[in-house]
């Protein structure tokens, strides 16, 4: 059995209030820390005041994939580096007086990310840390085989054209056999 390069976390999810009338409210993602063990496994309130509540949501696997190399790479070589965390709101309240955010995922995968937004996710980032970015470069150095761009041949309207035997060939606009169009009339 193959062990891939894992980095246990949790996520902290906050309520924060808007300037909206119909939703006064709204969850974000507030940041990705290192899981420790005293943080149990199951969501639990950090702090609720006026200006909002944070959560954490503990016990995530974040695993570097071979073939997600790319995505690690184009994450790497942005100016800020992220986590992408997937969540979703609960149907139906569970650890709390109303519905929490879930966070579902956690990756470093850019390519990734960019799949569940294109499935209609919510998706939100928060900056890696120093450590994590340098640890996913390494990864992504030693995985990851850009394509290799192919030799542009010349454009087509440049070709000469030949007929099936390799034979030059002419394009005309004038009828050779079976009358054009003299003597109509």
């Amino acid at each position: 059995m193959t062990t891939r390069p894992a980095v246990d976390v949790a996520v902290i999810m906050r309520k924060v209030p808007t300037s909206s009338h119909w939703q006064p409210w709204r969850w974000e993602l507030s940041e990705v820390v290192p899981q420790e063990e005293s943080f149990g496994a199951e969501p639990r309130l950090l702090y609720k005041g006026e200006d909002g509540e944070r959560w954490l949501h503990p016990g995530f696997r974040a695993e570097l994939f071979r073939d997600e190399a790319e995505g690690y790479y184009l994450n790497v070589t942005t100016p800020a580096p992220a986590w992408f965390v997937l969540w979703r709101m609960e149907d139906e309240p569970s650890v709390a007086a109303e519905p929490i955010p879930r966070p579902l995922i956690v990756t470093l995968s850019y390519n990734e990310a960019g799949r569940w937004l294109d499935a209609q996710e919510t998706v939100e980032n928060v900056p890696a840390p120093a450590h994590i970015v340098e640890w996913m470069a390494v990864f992504a150095e030693e995985h990851y085989e850009p394509e290799q761009k192919k030799k542009r041949k010349r454009p087509e309207s440049f070709k000469t054209l030949s007929d099936r035997f390799g034979q030059p060939a002419s394009v005309t606009t004038v009828k050779k056999y079976g009358g054009g169009g003299e003597g109509h009339g």
